[in-house]
């Protein structure tokens, strides 16, 4: 038998991992999933929730065709030969991952599976093109995105690849799946904020094949059109919601990549086209992030650009505080900050601008921010994270520079002008008017106790602390003029 080792790419369809499974030595393929306690380690309640549902959906599509998906708890560096020994299987195939855990794991697995005889292999699969395979002329990865997207845009995709049917699937049983209490974590709860009753409910998304193939059919069928032009626009949430998906595998990156050229192709003008492209750019964005992560693993706690000098963080816990609890005084600010804490998902226009508030209005470090978006957002993939973290922060590849310090007060204005999508989050504000809300820094304390007498004031002022990040970040570049 062969064994197929499941991780990030929880479908059966448009799976190259699986697919090549298929074609190892005609062998019928035992599918295994591992609850690795080590990965665990850095797992979140949000996260759990959506691994545990997406694996229930991949056994169902096993159990379908009279197979199974086996689920493991333990190490897999002890699980994975155990298996193979158990079902006498001479190879094992699985699908690369990128980060440093990952490869870490991997490497574990691959000395232990070679102590006992096993052969083994890994699979691309969730990116288009393996790190290493779009390069400048020195160098490993490109650290520009233009010069990566440009190559990436005229790189020929590989088209999805065909399920296995359930002749080449082995007959097997597994057991039930553990809950998150049985596993260390407790049930995700929706938290409350300010005088909200938003959170009362966790709305978290689902994640299974068939709601992200649904999602893709609905988005390509109307949004992508709009896309280029309402992308940034929160109220209108004209984005795919396929983020979720692609970083549990739920659907493949080829599946989403050709139903995107067949949308292209249906666009009935160069408008349209266009807007299909932007967001193929969103896609190339993900798998850049993807290349630089797997040549710099260490970027998950360290700049990636350096500096002279250390970047002087103040990481105020109290300030902190009030940025996760949605309650800065920053209307757009917090609305995205408990649009995650309702539904572990963050429109990502806001994400920039709540990342860009916490590094620049607050000075806290980036790893601040990242880590509760890991433990928040039900989309958490390391190598976006971090890479969108550090470029709001200007210490990432191709980042934001340092000087640039984006304004809540205009962001708001500008992406959310009626007020809609802060009202949405933040119905403290309900009864203000837009005027109101998007000059909150500005009114006096009577105002805004007339106004919204819930709603905090603004725990910092924009102008000063803008003044302060730039000549924080010129003396951590050693260019101050003091």
């Amino acid at each position: 038998m062969v064994v197929y080792w499941h991780r990030r790419d929880l479908r059966g369809v448009d799976n190259r991992g699986l697919a090549r499974a298929v074609t190892v030595d005609d062998e019928p393929i035992v599918p295994v999933f591992v609850l690795d306690s080590t990965i665990l380690e850095h797992a979140s309640p949000v996260r759990v929730v959506c691994l545990l549902e997406a694996l229930e959906a991949l056994r169902a599509w096993y159990r379908e065709r009279d197979a199974d998906l086996l689920v493991v708890r333990g190490e897999s560096s002890a699980a994975i030969p155990r298996i193979a020994a158990d079902y006498e299987a001479e190879t094992v195939v699985w699908s690369e991952g990128y980060s440093g855990l990952a490869a870490e794991r991997d490497r574990a697995v691959t000395a232990a599976l070679e102590d006992e005889g096993v052969d083994c292999e890994a699979v691309h699969d969730a990116i288009h093109h393996e790190p290493g395979s779009i390069t400048p002329n020195e160098g490993d990865h490109y650290a520009v995105f233009s010069y990566f997207w440009k190559k990436w845009r005229d790189r020929e995709k590989r088209d999805p690849v065909a399920a296995p049917t359930a002749d080449d699937l082995a007959t097997v049983s597994g057991e039930r799946l553990p809950s998150p209490t049985e596993l260390g974590f407790d049930e995700p709860k929706a938290e409350r904020t300010g005088n909200s009753d938003r959170g009362a409910t966790l709305e978290l998304p689902t994640v299974t094949p068939d709601a992200a193939r649904d999602r893709l059919e609905s988005f390509c069928a109307n949004d992508i059109y709009l896309y280029e032009d309402e992308r940034d626009v929160p109220a209108t949430d004209t984005t795919s919601r396929l983020s979720v998906h692609l970083k549990w595998g739920t659907i493949g990156v080829r599946e989403v990549y050709a139903a995107t050229e067949r949308a292209r192709d249906r666009a009935e003008t160069d408008e349209q086209r266009a807007s299909v492209a932007a967001f193929q750019r969103q896609l190339a964005w993900r798998e850049f992030y993807a290349h630089v992560l797997a040549f710099n693993p260490e970027t998950v706690t360290e700049n990636f650009s350096g500096y002279e000098n250390e970047i002087p963080w103040r990481n105020d816990p109290d300030e902190l505080a009030a940025w996760k609890a949605g309650e800065t005084g920053y209307p757009i600010v917090d609305a995205g900050m408990r649009q995650l804490l309702a539904e572990g998902w963050m429109h990502n226009r806001v994400r920039m601008l709540v990342a860009a508030f916490l590094t620049k209005d607050l000075l806290i470090d980036w790893r601040e921010g990242y880590d509760w978006f890991r433990r928040k957002l039900a989309d958490h993939d390391t190598a976006n994270d971090v890479g969108g973290w550090q470029w709001a922060a200007s210490t990432g590849t191709d980042a934001q520079p340092y000087f640039r310090v984006f304004n809540p007060t205009k962001q708001g204005r500008e992406y959310d002008p009626d007020a809609e999508y802060i009202r949405e989050y933040v119905p403290e504000l309900a009864d203000a008017t837009v005027d109101e809300i998007h000059g909150w820094q500005d009114l006096d304390p009577a105002d805004r106790e007339h106004a919204a007498p819930a709603y905090p004031a603004p725990i910092v002022d924009h102008a000063d602390r803008r003044e302060r990040a730039i000549e924080a970040f010129e003396r951590a570049r050693g260019t101050s003029s003091e």
